[in-house]
């Protein structure tokens, strides 16, 4: 069999992407971004996200396949994002990929986004070994997850109870006084920072809730108790050491979540650990990851920042992965599940 060729086309949130995957080459990869547009507002307009989509899908989609010298009769299948995400945004990407895949004749697979940021490793690292752990890591998403089968089988081993990573850093940038989004503004000041300067909590660490939960992730109580040190320096009529909080956010938040990852490939025996999503952009937490995978003897991969962010090119690797595994593609009135479960691979 030839190495297949699928079109993935992404729309979760306020990305509008589409790429072009062979096998696990990248042809072409396409992203609009409408960041600028909910900047003012602090945080993602639904309805401006879901406008900016319908304005860029059919360019974002012809440049990608312009960029692989491809028209649609040159593709195998087409790969949508139905899920998790935002309904509107989702709304848009599905039906635009219905339509393409309708008017080409091409099977479409309606994907879940979170596996396609595990699926994307594929294209810098190659296949995966048998019984990975992955770990991913966003805005809306903080989950551990078992990979036995990329295209068959993935088992939830923790999630967030509350806040993800993202958020919690979003939200400590609005108090500090960054705009949005507040991620990269933290990541360049904790560079220049203390990161023991400050005594942050370690969320689901310690005691019998660190023991019941060994495996989730809890950001909140971390986001509180910054929140209540900034608001006693300022009462106190203390600058705030913008730099140290930064640095001690994002060593708290970084050695949570390596800590239990690299258990949990402990426990399942696995030596290799993926790590996806646009927080794992976060310098600091590339760092402590590789840090204590090198210590423990764990191969952690952690893609190219380009393909850390909702991109096309994971849609479509994880699309790749399903047709090669022989999975039935999606009906053609699938729908789309803006809270879809860790655990379903495509709808």
């Amino acid at each position: 069999m030839s190495e297949p060729v699928v079109l993935g086309i992404e729309s979760t949130c306020d990305e509008t992407a589409a790429a072009v995957v062979q096998g696990r080459t990248l042809v072409s990869n396409v992203v609009a971004s409408s960041m600028d547009e909910h900047a003012r507002y602090g945080g993602v307009i639904p309805e401006i996200a879901s406008r900016a989509h319908a304005e860029a899908l059919v360019p974002v989609v012809s440049k990608a396949l312009a960029d692989a010298d491809m028209t649609l009769s040159d593709i195998d299948a087409i790969a949508v994002s139905a899920g998790p995400g935002l309904a509107g945004c989702l709304a848009v990407g599905v039906s635009g990929a219905k339509a393409l895949a309708w008017a080409a004749h091409k099977p479409i697979y309606g994907i879940n986004h979170v596996i396609g940021h595990i699926a994307v490793t594929q294209l810098q690292f190659g296949n995966f070994p048998p019984d990975v752990l992955a770990l991913i890591v966003s805005g809306g998403h903080t989950s551990l997850l078992h990979v036995a089968d990329v295209a068959r089988h993935v088992d939830v081993v923790g999630t967030t109870l509350d806040d993800a990573a993202g958020e919690c850093f979003d939200k400590v940038a609005r108090l500090i006084g960054f705009p949005y989004p507040g991620g990269p503004h933290i990541d360049k000041h904790a560079q220049s920072g203390d990161p023991k300067a400050i005594k942050v909590p370690q969320g689901l660490t310690q005691g019998r809730s660190g023991r019941e939960h060994p495996y989730d992730f809890s950001f909140s109580g971390v986001k509180t108790a910054v929140a209540r040190w900034i608001e006693q320096q300022q009462d106190a009529g203390r600058e705030i050491p913008v730099d140290d909080v930064c640095a001690s956010l994002a060593d708290s938040v970084a050695t949570v979540l390596a800590n239990k990852a690299i258990r949990g490939c402990e426990q399942y025996g696995s030596g290799t650990l993926i790590v996806g999503g646009g927080f794992s952009a976060n310098s600091q937490l590339r760092a402590k990851l590789l840090e204590v995978g090198t210590e423990h003897g764990i191969d952690v991969r952690i893609p190219q920042l380009k393909l850390c962010t909702d991109n096309g090119a994971m849609v479509a690797m994880l699309g790749v992965n399903l047709v090669e595994a022989g999975v039935a593609p999606s009906a053609p009135d699938f729908p789309i599940d803006s809270s879809m479960p860790m655990d379903v691979i495509s709808v």
